[in-house]
């Protein structure tokens, strides 16, 4: 089956209407085991640029290309039957204009079967997202924390302390007059976050934000402990599989050399084994 034919069970709207309800759970997948393994649990699945850190050893998200973003995305939709899947857009690929997001947009849900596109700003994206919306295409923001800005903005730092505040409220607002379906908030005051949540219609993710959100995304990588580079304050590591492989791997690494693997019961003898008499 070709990805564009597949369908999974939750779609934009189911996730519009989760709206002060009961948390929508969200985690990030690259892989098909892993959509697979979060499939039943999640509302929806997000395809992250996050796999540039997580998986191909890069520095930050903003190398990132539309080629590896299909790839993984093609690779996460074969493990979905029910959750929604959300494609990142990589750096580069709208910032220049609606014209440009919807050329790359369209791309991404052609190939990968994704129910959603999120992208990255407020205000300043706001024409765009109404463009995409009004063409077709669902889309979710991103606002406080948007890591393809990490330059301009000094680092993964807390944004919308004090008179900051201000702006987010203006961003918040702006993404969701302009249609889109959902928010995801970044590294953001706890209270601040909840005063967002409660100030527009559209459902807020939280991501180092607050419990008070409508819902909740992280890294897979982060909160399985995979990916050990750094650990955010927002991430609670709920299993330590990281470590778990390196273990094993050196158990491996050790029985190999020692010649006890592989042992007798791996191996296959000369002849093959009789079939019993059925009769």
């Amino acid at each position: 089956m070709s990805a564009t034919a597949r369908k999974t069970a939750l779609n934009a709207e189911d996730i519009r209407a989760l709206k002060g309800g009961t948390p929508i759970v969200s985690l990030t997948a690259y892989t098909t085991p892993m959509a697979q393994a979060m499939d039943e649990h999640c509302d929806f699945v997000l395809v992250g640029d996050s796999v540039g850190m997580a998986l191909h050893g890069l520095p930050s998200t903003l190398g990132v290309t539309m080629e590896m973003m299909i790839l993984h995305g093609q690779a996460v939709m074969r493990g979905l039957t029910k959750a929604l899947m959300v494609m990142d857009m990589p750096f580069g690929s709208y910032e220049e204009g609606p014209a440009q997001a919807f050329r790359n947009a369209a791309r991404l849900m052609a190939e990968t079967g994704a129910g959603a596109v999120k992208l990255e700003g407020g205000v300043e994206m706001a024409d765009t997202i109404r463009f995409l919306v009004a063409r077709g295409i669902p889309v979710m923001a991103h606002i406080g924390l948007t890591p393809q800005s990490v330059n301009t903005l000094g680092g993964y730092k807390v944004q919308g302390r004090d008179s900051a505040a201000a702006g987010l409220f203006a961003d918040a607002r702006a993404v969701a007059d302009a249609g889109a379906f959902a928010v995801v908030l970044e590294k953001l005051p706890a209270s601040l976050a909840d005063q967002l949540t409660a100030d527009i219609a559209i459902p807020t993710i939280g991501i180092g934000a607050s419990a008070g959100c409508d819902g909740q995304v992280l890294v897979l990588d982060d909160m399985l402990g995979f990916f050990t580079a750094f650990k955010p304050k927002f991430v609670k590591r709920y299993a330590d599989l990281g470590h778990q492989a390196e273990q094993a791997i050196a158990a491996y690494a050790a029985e190999v050399r020692a010649r006890d693997f592989p042992a007798a019961e791996h191996l296959f003898a000369d002849q093959a084994p009789k079939k019993k008499d059925t009769k």
